[in-house]
């Protein structure tokens, strides 16, 4: 049984859509591919560029300050931060890996701080990006139901845009930006820390509710498409009948002047 337990926090926040990293440059680096800095007394704060900030061993106050600091930096802040937390403990007497909540690491040099900040910047973003494929089924749900029971959707074509829109915007930030399901570039130089990351990788479940996400939003996709296609098809449908109309009336008029008028004299 170990004496002591050397233990710090974790905390991911994705404040953001954006983080401009180029305007840290004058900032004390302690290391690069993911940025990381040093905050507060003893702390340290890993960067990302699609807005998240992983914080090691920073308190309250410092973590305050930190953001104050770099919310000038933030493109599209979001009014409420996701949030993902873990403790951290230095142990040699287990392996690495989780263990009673918390993550066992043999030392807590940066390459593995790095690699946490990785899954947990990853895990926040997808905790984000859940909610919103879960607000957009809410409202896209009756959408399906419509189209099952009356064969036609009566959204406006607009409303129906705009949840393709959002879908495939999802799917473009989370493809190219936070590349969830990519291993991170600091791997390729620090290979030995890979067996890490894949517990971690395993453990957030970052590659099932990636896949899970991408599912939604295909769904989403079809789903607002076929209805966009029914609106369309209904829209031409009216106006090939209004021109039905107006040549029926047409006729009318015409057969109008030539026979009752005509005979009538007037």
């Amino acid at each position: 049984m170990e004496p002591m337990i050397a233990q710090i926090n974790a905390r991911a926040l994705l404040i953001g859509d954006r983080l401009d990293l180029r305007a840290l440059e004058t900032a004390e680096r302690l290391a690069t591919a993911p940025l990381t800095i040093a905050v507060g007394a003893r702390g340290k704060a890993v960067l990302f560029r699609y807005g998240a900030v992983v914080l090691f061993d920073v308190d309250a106050a410092e973590e305050l300050a930190f953001l104050s600091h770099i919310q000038p930096l933030v493109s599209e802040a979001v009014s409420k931060p996701e949030v993902e937390t873990l403790g951290l403990w230095l142990t040699k007497e287990v392996p690495e890996g989780m263990s009673k909540n918390l993550l066992a690491l043999n030392d807590l040099s940066l390459g593995r701080l790095q690699v946490v900040a990785d899954v947990l910047a990853k895990s926040s973003i997808l905790g984000l990006y859940e909610k919103r494929v879960a607000a957009s089924f809410e409202l896209i749900e009756p959408l399906a139901k419509e189209l099952q029971q009356r064969g036609r959707g009566s959204r406006r074509g607009r409303d129906l845009v705009s949840h393709i829109g959002t879908a495939l915007l999802t799917q473009h930030r989370m493809v190219g930006r936070a590349e969830i399901i990519e291993k991170p570039e600091l791997l390729w130089e620090r290979p030995e820390l890979e067996p890490l990351f894949l517990k971690l990788e395993d453990e957030f479940e970052l590659k099932e509710r990636a896949h899970t996400l991408e599912r939604k939003l295909e769904l989403i996709t079809r789903t607002a498409e076929t209805l966009l296609d029914l609106l369309q098809a209904h829209r031409a449908l009216n106006v090939e009948w209004y021109i039905t109309i107006l040549i029926v009336v047409e006729i009318g008029l015409t057969l109008y002047e030539l026979f009752i008028r005509g005979h009538t004299g007037i």
